[in-house]
């Protein structure tokens, strides 16, 4: 199969997964359009095919691709989660990047960094304890480069004013990490982890992190015998 190649800044998407009194913790991403696009540059718009199944009450993706050598149909296949606003819409969509991360499109975003944006005061409402984003607030990737092994080592990431809120760069910096991480642990003390009441967010914050952030992260957590692994 034809090697594909590492996203571009401008393919990726940023999505604010949790908001905090003084910030927030992003993830990234890429849509089903970039996905398509890059089957149709590396394969041509006639050698792959889409196609859904359902299989015990959920709805996969094949994504297929036309192998010249083999003389056949090569089939990447993944299931789909339901989105907030349009269930089946979301899941084939969903199944259909799922997909493609088979086929190694944006495989790389795995190796992303843990991603803390300090907020300002005016940045965050609040309601019933709960932190949400102001509207008009949003961010972009500005840059990204990868090392040898496809693995992310420079991120900048702005907001909608162009102003830079998070780098990372793994070559030059090597504090970036532990002092993102400093800022989001001084936040969850050790009180608020023993009160928590949802592991699997815990978890989720746990598997966001580099390997060697999450070395740390155990050690924080040992103490109220949470597993982590």
């Amino acid at each position: 199969m034809k090697e594909i190649r590492t996203l571009r800044a401008d393919e990726i998407e940023c999505r604010v997964q949790q908001v905090k009194k003084n910030g927030c913790v992003l993830l990234i991403y890429k849509d089903a359009r970039v996905d398509m696009n890059i089957l149709d540059e590396v394969f041509g718009s006639e050698n792959w095919q889409r196609t859904h199944e359902v299989i015990n009450g959920n709805l996969f993706c094949n994504v297929e691709i036309w192998s010249e050598e083999k003389k056949c149909w090569v089939k990447k296949q993944d299931v789909g989660t339901e989105s907030n606003t349009e269930k089946e819409k979301g899941q084939a969509s969903d199944s259909f990047k799922r997909a493609c991360f088979n086929v190694g499109i944006g495989r790389e975003l795995y190796t992303a960094p843990f991603m803390w944006i300090n907020l300002a005061e005016h940045e965050v409402s609040e309601s019933n304890g709960k932190f949400t984003l102001k509207f008009g607030i949003s961010f972009k990737v500005k840059e990204i480069g990868y090392n040898e092994n496809r693995e992310i080592n420079k991120l900048i990431i702005e907001d909608n004013k162009g102003v830079e809120r998070f780098k990372y760069n793994e070559n030059a910096n090597k504090k970036t990490h532990p002092t993102t991480l400093n800022i989001e642990l001084e936040n969850a003390t050790e009180k608020k982890l023993k009160e928590c009441k949802d592991i699997e967010e815990l978890k989720s914050t746990y598997t966001s992190l580099s390997k060697d952030l999450q070395i740390k992260f155990k050690d924080l957590v040992n103490t109220l015998k949470i597993e982590l692994s």
